[in-house]
């Protein structure tokens, strides 16, 4: 009895386990229900079922629309593939399984689409002008529905334009466009103009809804403001360093050239750079500068000046002498000094061998007319003011011929023959005169017996009377002088007989005649004894 009952246990257990291993027949579909797809995308719908061994799976729209995509079946499940997603895939799909021993069932999802794939570009007109107006571009590209979509333009954090689309009736992805006007200032540069798209749509989850883009401004402004400002100052003293900085503001930098105004409205160009420096000043730096800014891309000029004043000492910029600084006598001669400095020299030019109470003095030049040996010299130029003096020298050489030629004869005393005399010609002139001695002949020729200044005769005989010439000479001019031996007659003592050598000096001639003289010279000697004529005509001559 217990075996049947164990038996009849056994066949209850294994029919219950046969039950438990069937399952009932379903399906489902994944994702379930409603499905939010951005177009472009790639969408994998699943119809799966259970409870049936051999399933038939068919997909179809609600309104018997093309599918859009690729159907691919399995032995337990079938998939529709949208590779890319795109608007014909707006539907509610349904998908149909039928199991023969089990029946059908149905299942169906709706799919809805947007499309907000990329963030915003903006684009803002090139070489933005401060003041010029300029536009802004905002493209959102391919957007669906664009009827939600919202788009504001900010600069910084201030709105500059809002735009709504609700009356856009596009069924299919466009690339949106906002375009905006406005003035940008030369305060705008650097700041941001941001373009912030939205497509709020209720009951569809997906992110993100907002996207933004910003760029910097860069407004092109000025030049403007521009100035000057000198180192130390602008009034530096002679020899300092100076240094002109100009400042401007532009965008983009302006392009700054340094000029100097000079005589006649000229204009002396000097560097291309901001900052000019000097590292010396001279008086002749002092004028007016010029700061000029240009910015190429707005086309606009703008220009600075600063007057420069050089102070110090008195610096002597010339001191000259016209024609020449050597002349010839009778030349017209202009002797000219200037000085720079500031506050402005006073100027004194005299000769330096004059008197300070006799000279010439003259603020800025001396003027000589027909110019005379005696003009020569050394002349100097002084300027001065409460900085300090200057001193400069220059030579006048005044060239000229030969002026007051003399002979002197050693010794003044009557000379006897046998003894000594030397005579000695002197002359000025510039260049100094060259000297020479000549005898006059028998013949009345005469004939050249020394070229030095002074002349010695040694053991004097009668061979040696005759008229002595003395000739100075240069380049300008020739002066002559002559001198003449006579031996005076015999005396009238008894056992003497000295003859007297006698010298008279003229003046290129003998201006008294020669019998006159020989009288008066024998009348002295019988009341004297001896006689010098040299003595005698000193007197008269």
């Amino acid at each position: 009895m217990f075996k049947e009952m164990g038996r009849t246990s056994q066949a209850v257990l294994v029919i219950l386990c046969v039950l438990r291993t069937v399952k009932a027949f379903e399906m489902e579909i994944i994702p379930a229900e409603r499905i939010v797809a951005q177009i472009g995308d790639t969408l994998v719908l699943t119809c799966n079922t259970t409870g049936c061994a051999s399933p038939s799976f068919s997909w179809r729209t609600q309104m018997d629309s093309p599918l859009g995509g690729k159907v691919s079946n399995h032995r337990t499940y079938s998939t529709l593939t949208m590779n890319p997603v795109s608007i014909v895939n707006s539907h509610s799909y349904l998908c149909t399984v039928i199991c023969d021993e089990r029946g059908k069932k149905e299942k169906s999802v709706k799919v809805e689409l947007y499309s907000f794939p990329s963030d915003p570009v903006i684009e803002i007109s090139p070489s933005l002008v401060a003041g010029k107006p300029a536009t802004v571009t905002c493209k959102i590209p391919d957007v669906y529905p664009s009827d939600h979509l919202e788009v504001l333009l900010k600069k910084d954090e201030h709105v500059l334009h809002e735009k709504y689309f609700l009356e856009d009736d596009s069924t299919n992805t466009e690339t949106k466009i906002v375009t905006y006007t406005f003035h940008p200032m030369a305060e705008d540069a650097g700041k941001e103009i941001t373009c912030v798209a939205r497509l709020p749509i209720a009951d569809m989850d997906f992110e993100p809804k907002e996207r933004t883009s910003s760029q910097k401004l860069n407004a092109n402004f000025g030049p403007q403001n521009t100035v000057i400002t000198a180192s130390p100052g602008n009034s530096p003293m002679e020899g300092e360093s100076l240094s002109l900085t100009c400042v401007t503001q532009s965008n983009p930098p302006a392009q700054i050239v340094w000029s100097k105004y000079l005589a006649e409205e000229s204009i002396q160009h000097l560097i291309k750079n901001h900052v000019l420096s000097i590292p010396h000043v001279h008086f002749n730096d002092s004028g007016q500068y010029i700061c000029e800014v240009i910015n190429l891309v707005t086309n606009k000029t703008e220009k600075a000046t600063v007057d420069i004043i050089i102070q110090g000492a008195p610096v002597i910029t010339k001191l000259s002498i016209e024609p020449s600084t050597t002349v010839q006598e009778g030349e017209n001669v202009s002797i000219q000094c200037s000085a720079e400095s500031n506050p402005p020299p006073k100027i004194i030019l005299r000769r330096k061998s004059d008197n300070a109470d006799t000279g010439r003095y003259s603020a800025r030049s001396i003027l000589l007319p027909s110019v005379v040996f005696q003009n020569g010299g050394d002349y100097e130029c002084v300027a001065e003011n409460k900085y300090g003096n200057s001193k400069s020298e220059i030579t006048l050489n005044v060239k000229y011929g030969p002026k007051n030629t003399m002979i002197t004869i050693f010794p003044t005393a009557a000379l006897k023959e046998g003894e000594t005399v030397t005579m000695k010609c002197t002359s000025s002139g510039n260049p100094a005169p060259v000297i020479s001695w000549k005898k006059k002949k028998a013949t009345g020729e005469s004939e050249k017996i020394s070229e030095n200044a002074t002349i010695t005769l040694w053991n004097l005989k009668s061979q040696d009377l005759g008229l002595y010439e003395c000739e100075a000479y240069n380049q300008f001019g020739k002066e002559e002088k002559a001198v003449k031996l006579y031996v005076q007659a015999r005396l009238e003592e008894p056992d003497q007989m000295i003859p007297l050598i006698i010298a008279f000096s003229s003046v290129a001639a003998v201006a008294v005649p020669a019998v006159a003289i020989l009288i008066y010279v024998s009348r002295q000697a019988k009341i004297n004894g001896s006689y010098s004529l040299v003595k005698a005509l000193r007197l008269k001559v």
